[in-house]
């Protein structure tokens, strides 16, 4: 019987705090289509000026703010846009870009840390001369930090590379920045320098920050106004929507000072996962709140029998493919939990033969 349970399988898996709920059943409350509820507006006008932008808008999800910012960029269907092969929106958003706006993805490799080449870049953006063929380069997509690469982060200085590119053709920059306060606590550099050269942001209050619900997009109040159509287009213009919002405050101001501790426990997990027989972990690459290990080949367990086990033991995890487990924390996860996950994988993993003397 399981006495005790720990869930790694997420940031966005945290339940709402009593300051939180507090704050929601007190909020103040009206109309946000017709654009009157003051929760809200003070929630997006607080999140431009962290973010260095003119305008800010509540949406109900980072799929859904993602997918409003590409469609307000790219406002031709057919146009293209040039994106990480391995970044959220492209994996993890359901190809809405493609299916509900007609945007095109035009891939570029991701390196480990979650840059692209700034050389590959220039090179995916079409030539205007032959446009009787090709589709028309809009936009460019960034994500900070990058949660395929393990969390990784990108600099200022490479985003302002990428936002000097795209000025040069004419386009537009992008940042899925679901989890950019992450970004910013672990490179020391403030959330508005991270997107300076950016002319949208999409961020996530329920993924480091902890809120229950939502993200916010930023840019100037010309995007925003378009972007709000867009939003009500979608479904997801929502009415006394201070409510969500009140607890979105809460998470700035309680937990935005927890994410350097969040960064602190993933790497004394990262350490222990590395000293377990048949697991590894680059620990190098973990720079914020998330964990990925690698279970060795010779090792004869997968990694779904492997999260299985976990979850009878009372640790909640996600497989990330072939022979690979994620762990995230958050700010509900305390040392003491951590130290009770390496002993969950201790257990799952005393009884599995390991081949070839992997470690």
């Amino acid at each position: 019987m399981v006495v005790r349970t720990v869930d790694l399988r997420s940031d966005t898996v945290t339940k709402p705090t009593e300051a939180m709920r507090k704050a929601m059943a007190n909020a103040e409350v009206d109309d946000d289509v017709l654009g009157y509820d003051p929760t809200a507006q003070r929630l997006e006008a607080e999140m431009a000026k962290i973010t260095g932008k003119e305008a800010g808008l509540f949406v109900p999800s980072g799929t859904m703010g993602n997918l409003i910012s590409v469609l307000t960029h790219c406002q031709i269907r057919g146009s293209e846009i040039i994106i990480g092969d391995y970044s959220h929106i492209h994996i993890y958003e359901n190809g809405g870009i493609s299916t509900i706006g007609g945007v095109h993805p035009r891939t570029v490799k991701n390196n480990e840390d979650g840059t692209m080449d700034l050389d590959l870049i220039e090179a995916a953006i079409r030539d205007p001369c032959f446009e009787i063929c090709y589709p028309t380069t809009r936009l460019i997509c960034l994500e900070n930090s990058n949660a395929h690469a393990g969390g990784r982060c990108l600099t200022a200085e490479y985003t302002d590379k990428v936002g000097e590119l795209a000025k040069k053709y004419g386009l537009k920059l992008h940042i899925d920045g679901a989890r950019i306060f992450n970004a910013s606590i672990a490179l020391g550099v403030p959330v508005h320098r991270l997107v300076q050269a950016a002319d949208s942001v999409s961020i996530c209050l329920s993924k480091g920050l902890g809120a229950p619900v939502g993200s916010v997009i930023v840019g100037s109040k010309s995007f925003i106004a378009r972007a709000k159509i867009l939003r009500k287009t979608l479904g997801g213009g929502m009415r006394q929507v201070g409510v969500l919002c009140a607890a979105a405050f809460v998470a700035l101001q309680e937990n935005l000072v927890k994410l350097e501790g969040d960064h602190r426990k993933a790497k004394i997990l990262a350490a222990e996962l590395n000293k377990i027989k048949g697991l590894k972990v680059d620990i190098a690459t973990v720079e914020t709140n998330i964990v990925y290990c690698d279970i060795l080949k010779g090792s004869k367990i997968s990694e779904k029998e492997l999260c299985e086990t976990l979850e009878k033991l009372g640790l909640l995890v996600l497989p990330e493919g072939p022979l690979r487990i994620r762990f995230v924390l958050h700010h509900q996860i305390s040392e003491s939990d951590v130290h009770y996950a390496v002993s969950c994988l201790q257990r799952a993993l005393a009884g599995v033969a390991v081949e070839n003397g992997d470690k």
